[in-house]
């Protein structure tokens, strides 16, 4: 492809006032309103002694300003100017400067976000409320626990310590911060975040973890989980605390246990005759029993854990064994073990394909990693764990936006979504005051952007007897 025209290096002038960049932050920002994001921020968010006094005034339309950036693909908080160019500054009241959030953002405490993860919360109940961003949610909820360590550089960060991260199948250790998350999926639905906590680089994984398990699932009931609720996580998280929640809660659990001892002889005493070949990579079907031929078998058997507290756990150990790689050749086969604790009713071997599923939450850290988790903006840990709040309420919004454009944008990736629905050109124009946007003849994805339109600009909520 070739240009069409001879330009000169004076021929590019940034001298229009009406153009406008990301125009699908409109419909996404009115949904915002919609579900009362900055009535949440005012009434939830309170910062009572400042280190400037300035620094907190309009606190909502502060943080309304950053996750509007973040939704349009802001990594860093200069990005925030994104919309104050253009005609974007005249779509919007209350933009402010990357300076001025700035200054906000280290005014944050752990106490603050820990009211700002609450906003994070009770604003995802109300998107399950006003769109279909968890469809399926009242017959079977899955909630999952996972923590990522993201690298940061330099001295000054606060709270960056060296924490074990894996790359490329290998563990090693790497300085960083390391947001712990949750989030709720069904079958149906892409995930969405209903809490995240920054913690020091070096922090367990599962630091904190029982108490923001219990959280996610009050607000999966919320959002409307009238039926099952699974939580899921991997053997940082299959401690007694946790489980106790889960139980607490009367809930379903799928944890994987560390192969200690205990159950180590739990495994070895599972008959040969007990494990059933399961589809796993490199699967096939056997054409005489249409069982599958497989490099990986599942079995279970009973087992109590957390024998030595004062709350032991009965339930069901569910094992997988794998060939292992490394001794194709062996005269015998060489298996790895692994091994989960749940107490779901599943078949073994549906339940194995269900704890599996648990690896969803990895989309939502890529989605996330590929946005405003590039990078950890501030030297402040309190500007970076607010920060990390509002990224994830920014990843609900944008999920909620796909799910009313539907077809495929429900489950897009948040790349995908800012590209298609987001980052749009327009041009706006008031014509006898009547406030226009002329988009891009042809667009793609215009069936889907008018979609989005429609539902959200104009609508009305429901009267109330």
């Amino acid at each position: 492809m070739r240009s069409s025209h001879t330009f000169h290096p004076d021929s590019a002038k940034f001298d229009d006032d009406h153009l406008v960049s990301c125009a699908g932050l409109l419909p996404i920002m009115a949904l915002a309103d919609q579900t009362g994001l900055t009535k949440l921020l005012a009434d939830k968010v309170s910062i009572t002694a400042p280190k400037i006094t300035s620094g907190t005034a309009n606190l909502a339309p502060k943080l309304t300003t950053l996750i509007a950036a973040m939704c349009a693909g802001a990594d860093s908080i200069d990005d925030i100017d994104l919309l104050r160019s253009g005609g974007t500054k005249h779509l919007f009241d209350s933009v402010y400067a990357p300076s001025t959030v700035g200054t906000l953002l280290r005014e944050f405490t752990f106490g603050h976000n820990r009211q700002l993860e609450s906003v994070l919360r009770e604003h995802l109940v109300a998107l399950a409320h006003r769109t279909e961003i968890l469809p399926g949610i009242a017959d079977r909820a899955f909630v999952d626990i996972d923590s990522l360590l993201r690298p940061v550089y330099g001295h000054a960060k606060q709270g960056a310590s060296y924490g074990h991260s894996k790359i490329a199948g290998k563990q090693i250790l790497r300085k960083g911060l390391s947001p712990l998350a949750t989030i709720i999926s069904t079958a149906d639905s892409a995930p969405v975040i209903t809490g995240m906590r920054l913690r020091a680089g070096k922090a367990g994984s599962g630091t904190g973890a029982a108490r923001m398990v219990a959280h996610a699932i009050a607000t999966a009931r919320m959002a409307g989980a009238t039926g099952k609720i699974m939580v899921r996580g991997d053997s940082a998280y299959g401690n007694s605390r946790v489980v106790r929640a889960c139980v607490n809660a009367s809930v379903e659990f799928s944890f994987v246990l560390i192969k200690n001892r205990l159950v180590q002889r739990a495994i070895d005493s599972i008959t040969d005759d007990a494990w059933t070949a399961v589809r796993y990579p490199g699967a096939v079907r056997d054409p005489d029993t249409g069982g599958w031929i497989s490099d990986a078998e599942v079995a279970e058997t009973a087992f109590t854990a957390f024998s030595s507290t004062a709350h032991p756990v009965t339930a069901r150990l569910i094992v997988r064994r794998v060939k292992d790689a490394r001794y194709r050749d062996a005269l015998f086969p060489v298996w790895r073990y692994h091994p989960f604790f749940t107490n779901s009713t599943l078949p073994t071997t549906t339940a194995d394909v269900v704890h599996r599923a648990h690896a969803i939450i990895e989309t939502v850290f890529s989605d996330l990693i590929d946005g405003p988790l590039a990078h950890m903006p501030s030297g402040s840990f309190g500007a970076n764990s607010a920060w990390v709040q509002c990224a994830a309420i920014a990843h609900n919004l944008l999920r909620a936006a796909g799910t009313v454009a539907g077809g495929r944008h429900a489950k897009a990736r948040g790349m995908t979504l800012r590209r298609k629905i987001v980052n749009i050109p327009a041009r706006f124009v008031r014509p006898q005051r009547a406030p226009t946007l002329h988009l891009p003849r042809k667009w793609p994805w215009l069936d889907a952007w008018l979609q989005l339109w429609r539902n959200i600009i104009g609508f009305s909520p429901p009267s109330t007897a």
